[in-house]
C-alpha cells in the first residue's frame, strides 16, 4: 500500500509524485491512458512555476532546450501598439520558458515512479484511516491518501455532477505549430488584437512557433481548419507561418474554479479543480504550483502521523485565491481577442497602447503569474 495513490499521470500528477518522492514518500501513479499523452496545447513555464521546480532539477532540464521569451510584442492590424518585457520581472527567472508539453512531462518524470497505465477509476472512497480506490479490471486499493490529479475526465471522481458549476466560453480556436525560418526576433511572442479576433503566436525550440487565432466557424473537417488558420496568418502578415503549417487542431474553453481542493485524505489538484482558457498559458502553470506546495505539507502528514492542519488550510485557500485570479485573467484575455467593430476595435488598440507605453510592467507580471498567491 502506499502512502499516496495520485489518480493522473499528466504533468502535474507526475511533477507531484516526483516531488513526494524526493520528501521520503512512497508514491504510485495511476492513469487511465495505456500510453504517455500526446498532447501540446501546455507549452510556456512562468516565473513562480520556474522557481519552484528548482529543487528537484526540472527547471535546469527545461531550460536546456526551452525558448527563453524575454520580450512580447501587441499589434493590432498591422500596427504596434507596445512591448511586454519580461525580461523586467523582477524574478528569479525573468523570462517565459517554451517547451512542448512532450518535453516538459520529461523533464518532470525524473525520480517519478513508472505509472501504471490502462487503468480507469470509477470510485474514491473513504474507509476509516485510509482511502479506498475503485478501478475497472484491478480492484480496490486503499491508500491513506489520495490526491486527483487526472485533469477534467476525473472530476466526477471528486465532485457531484454539474459541480463545480462553470461556464463555456463561446469562443472557439485553432491551434497548429509549425517550423518556420530562422529570423532575428525567433524568440519574441506576438500577439495580433485586430478586428478580426486575437491571433497569438509563440516561440518553441528548433525554430518552431505555435499559432493561435480565434475563429469564429464551426469545427468542419481538417482542410477546413487548415484553410481558415491559414487565412487568419495571412490577414495579420503572418505569411512564413501561413506557408509553414500543415494542420490545425480546434478547441474550445470553459471556466471552472473548484471552491474546496480537500475533503480529509482526499485531495484535487491542476484541471480537474480549476479549468482556465489556455489563451495567457496559466492552467498547467496553476497545477503545478498546487503540486509544488501540496507536496512537503502531505510528506510532513506521511512522517508524523497527523495532517498539518494550518498548513493545508493555507494551501487550498491560496491555490483557490490564485485559480480565481487566473481565471479573471482569462476571461480578460479571451474578452479583448473577440473580434469587435472598426470602432470598438480602434478605441480598444488605444487603451492598449496606452497601457503598454511604459513597458508594459503590470501586463507582465499578470501573465508571469506574478499575482499567483505562490509567487
Amino acid at each position: 500500500m502506499p502512502d499516496v495513490l495520485i489518480v493522473g499521470a499528466g504533468p502535474v500528477g507526475t511533477f507531484l509524485a516526483a516531488e513526494l518522492v524526493r520528501h521520503g514518500v512512497d508514491a504510485e501513479m495511476w492513469d487511465r491512458r495505456p500510453t504517455v499523452g500526446d498532447g501540446t496545447r501546455a507549452i510556456g513555464l512562468h516565473a513562480p512555476v520556474l522557481a519552484a521546480l528548482e529543487a528537484g532539477g526540472a527547471t535546469e532540464r527545461i531550460l536546456q532546450r526551452a525558448v527563453r521569451v524575454q520580450r512580447g510584442e501587441a499589434r493590432s492590424d498591422g500596427r504596434m501598439l507596445g512591448v511586454v518585457r519580461f525580461d523586467r520581472l523582477r524574478a528569479r527567472h525573468p523570462y517565459v520558458a517554451t517547451l512542448p508539453q512532450a518535453e516538459t512531462e520529461a523533464a518532470l518524470a525524473a525520480g517519478a515512479p513508472t505509472p501504471r497505465r490502462g487503468v480507469a477509476v470509477t470510485a474514491i472512497t473513504a474507509d476509516g484511516d485510509r482511502m479506498r480506490v475503485h478501478a475497472d479490471g484491478v480492484g480496490d486499493t486503499a491508500a491513506p491518501l489520495v490526491v486527483v490529479a487526472g485533469g477534467v475526465g476525473a472530476r466526477s471522481l471528486v465532485y457531484r455532477a454539474g459541480r463545480p458549476a462553470g461556464a463555456e466560453y463561446p469562443d472557439r480556436y485553432l491551434m497548429a505549430d509549425a517550423a518556420v525560418p530562422p529570423s532575428d526576433d525567433h524568440a519574441v511572442a506576438v500577439v495580433h488584437l485586430g478586428h478580426a479576433g486575437v491571433l497569438e503566436s509563440f516561440p518553441l525550440p528548433d525554430d518552431r512557433r505555435r499559432f493561435v487565432a480565434w475563429d469564429g466557424d464551426a469545427d468542419g473537417d481538417a482542410p477546413a481548419r487548415l484553410t481558415r488558420l491559414r487565412a487568419a496568418l495571412i490577414a495579420r502578415g503572418e505569411y512564413a507561418g501561413a506557408a509553414a503549417i500543415t494542420a490545425a487542431t480546434a478547441f474550445r474553453v470553459r471556466r471552472v474554479v473548484a471552491p474546496r481542493l480537500r475533503r480529509d485524505r482526499l485531495f484535487v489538484i491542476g484541471d480537474t479543480a480549476h479549468e482556465v482558457s489556455p489563451i495567457g498559458g496559466q492552467g498547467m502553470n496553476l497545477g503545478l504550483l498546487d503540486a509544488a506546495g501540496l507536496a512537503p505539507l502531505l510528506a510532513q502528514w506521511v512522517r508524523h502521523g497527523a495532517a498539518p492542519e494550518p498548513e493545508l488550510a493555507a494551501w487550498e485557500r491560496d491555490r483557490v485565491r490564485s485559480a480565481r485570479r487566473a481565471a479573471r485573467l482569462a476571461t480578460v484575455n479571451t474578452t479583448l481577442g473577440r473580434p469587435a467593430a472598426a470602432a470598438v476595435s480602434a478605441a480598444r488598440a488605444q487603451a492598449m497602447r496606452v497601457a503598454l507605453a511604459a513597458g508594459g510592467g503590470l501586463f507582465a507580471r499578470a501573465y508571469a503569474m506574478g499575482f499567483d498567491a505562490a509567487r
